[in-house]
C-alpha cells in the first residue's frame, strides 16, 4: 500500500473583510455556515462552496468564495448571537493551512493600510 501526502498547492481568497464579530457571527447563523474558527487572536468564517473541493482534488488548488475576519483574542467555544442561538467556534491555531490564510490575510491588511483611498485622493 503507497500513502501519499498531497497537499493542497494554493489557495485562493476570492473575497476578504475585515466586519464586527456580532456581524460575522450573525451572517454565519443566518446563512447555514455551522462553525467559525480561531486562530492566535482572530476568528475567521469561511464561505466555501461545494464545487471548491472537487476543484481541490483535481487541480490541488483551493479556492475560497469569501472570508471575513474580526480580532477574537480569547478562544472560547461558543460564541452567542443571541439567546438560544449558538454558533461553535473551533480552535484551528496547530493546523497548517489556517496558520498560512492568517498570515496571508495580516499581510493584505498591511498593504491595504498603506495604499491610499480613493477618499484619499480626492482630498481638496
Amino acid at each position: 500500500m503507497d500513502v501519499e501526502i498531497a497537499p493542497t498547492r494554493k489557495i485562493t481568497i476570492l473575497g476578504l473583510d475585515k466586519r464586527s464579530v456580532n456581524d460575522i457571527a450573525w451572517c454565519a447563523t443566518t446563512y447555514g455556515v455551522n462553525r467559525l474558527y480561531w486562530i492566535d487572536g482572530y476568528i475567521l468564517c469561511l464561505e466555501v462552496y461545494e464545487k471548491s473541493f472537487e476543484h481541490e482534488i483535481k487541480e490541488k488548488e483551493f479556492p475560497i468564495s469569501q472570508i471575513c475576519y474580526a480580532e477574537y483574542p480569547k478562544y472560547e467555544k461558543i460564541y452567542e448571537v443571541e439567546k438560544s442561538l449558538q454558533v461553535p467556534i473551533v480552535n484551528v491555531s496547530d493546523m497548517q493551512i489556517f496558520q498560512k490564510i492568517l498570515k496571508a490575510i495580516l499581510e493584505n491588511n498591511k498593504e491595504s493600510q498603506r495604499k491610499p483611498t480613493v477618499k484619499d485622493t480626492f482630498k481638496t
